[in-house]
C-alpha cells in the first residue's frame, strides 16, 4: 500500500513560528526530503525531531524525484520541505508533487508560513489584488520580455531577489517600470534584522549602490494604476526599426523580428522589414 507525500511548510525566519501539526508531522514521516539537509537539520534539532533525511534540490532532476515517489509507492510516508517556508513555490519540490499525481500516490499538505503572504501584508502596498512573478529570468531574451509584460500590470507585483542580484534587478525595474514607481523592499522577514524600505524604484536603485545589499529580498511593487501608466504609445516606424533590430540581435530571424515588432507597434511588418533593410 502506498505512503503519502506531505507537504510540510515550514518558518521563514523565525524558528517559533511553527504549528503543532507541523511538528507533530515532521516527526511522524516516515522520512524527510529537504532543499539543502544542513537548514533542515537545524530546525529539527531545535525541536529535538529525529526523522532522517535526504537532499531533494534543483539538482536533483526527475531521478531525484523518482527515487523518493518510489519510496512513497513502496508504504513509507513522506514530507517535503524547503529551507523557508512553503515548499513547491518558486521551489525545487514543484517536480515531485507533480510525479507523485501520476503515479497516484496521496499527496496532501501541513501549511505554514509563506514569504509571498508575510511580504504583502507588510509592504503597505495595495493587496486586494497581486501577481507573485517568482525570481525574474536570468537570460536577457526572456528577461526583458517578463519585464515587457509587466509594464501594464495593474495588480500589485512580488518578486523575489537575491541580495547579490538585487542592484541589477532595481536597475531594469526601473527602466521597465518607471523611477517613480512605488515598492516595499522586504528583507530578513521574522528575523531579528527585519526590515521594510518603502520608497520608489529610482530612489531604491541610488540607494543600493552604496549600501550592499544584504538578506533575502521580497520586492513588493505597486501596479501600472495611474493613467500615465496605461497611456497608449504611438510608435514611429524608426522606433519599431528598431526594435525589430534589437529582437534581431537576440538571435531571431529578421522576419520574425519584424513580425513581433509589428505585433507590439501596430504598424505593418512588411514596411518594418524595408525600414531595417
Amino acid at each position: 500500500m502506498s505512503g503519502t507525500l506531505y507537504i510540510i511548510g515550514t518558518p521563514i525566519g523565525n524558528l517559533e513560528d511553527i504549528t503543532l501539526r507541523q511538528l507533530r508531522m515532521l516527526e511522524e514521516v516516515d522520512f524527510i526530503a529537504a532543499e539543502d539537509t544542513r537548514v533542515t537539520r537545524k530546525l529539527l534539532s531545535h525541536y529535538n525531531i529525529k526523522t532522517p533525511a535526504v537532499s531533494f534540490h534543483e539538482h536533483s532532476g526527475e531521478a531525484g524525484a523518482r527515487r523518493i515517489a518510489q519510496r512513497i509507492e513502496s508504504g513509507e510516508s513522506c514530507g517535503i520541505v524547503t529551507d523557508a517556508g512553503m515548499p513547491c513555490i518558486s521551489d525545487p519540490g514543484e517536480p515531485l508533487i507533480k510525479l507523485c499525481y501520476e503515479m497516484g500516490i496521496p499527496v496532501t499538505v501541513v501549511p505554514g508560513p509563506s514569504a509571498v503572504v508575510t511580504a504583502i501584508a507588510l509592504a503597505g502596498q495595495a493587496s486586494g489584488q497581486f501577481v507573485f512573478e517568482g525570481f525574474l529570468p536570468v537570460p536577457k531574451k526572456e528577461r526583458s520580455e517578463r519585464l515587457k509584460r509587466l509594464i501594464r500590470e495593474t495588480r500589485t507585483i512580488i518578486l523575489y531577489e537575491a541580495p547579490h542580484k538585487l542592484v541589477r534587478t532595481l536597475a531594469d525595474l526601473s527602466e521597465a517600470l518607471g523611477a517613480n514607481r512605488s515598492i516595499s523592499l522586504c528583507r530578513e522577514l521574522t528575523k531579528v534584522h527585519e526590515e521594510v524600505i518603502r520608497t520608489c524604484l529610482g530612489e531604491a536603485q541610488e540607494l543600493y549602490k552604496e549600501r550592499e545589499p544584504r538578506g533575502e529580498y521580497v520586492l513588493v511593487i505597486s501596479g501600472a494604476n495611474e493613467p500615465a501608466d496605461m497611456e497608449e504609445k504611438t510608435y514611429t516606424l524608426e522606433e519599431a526599426a528598431r526594435l525589430a533590430q534589437s529582437y534581431a540581435a537576440e538571435g531571431m530571424k529578421k522576419r520574425e523580428a519584424c513580425k513581433k515588432a509589428a505585433e507590439e507597434t501596430g504598424l505593418r511588418s512588411n514596411e518594418i522589414y524595408g525600414a531595417i533593410n
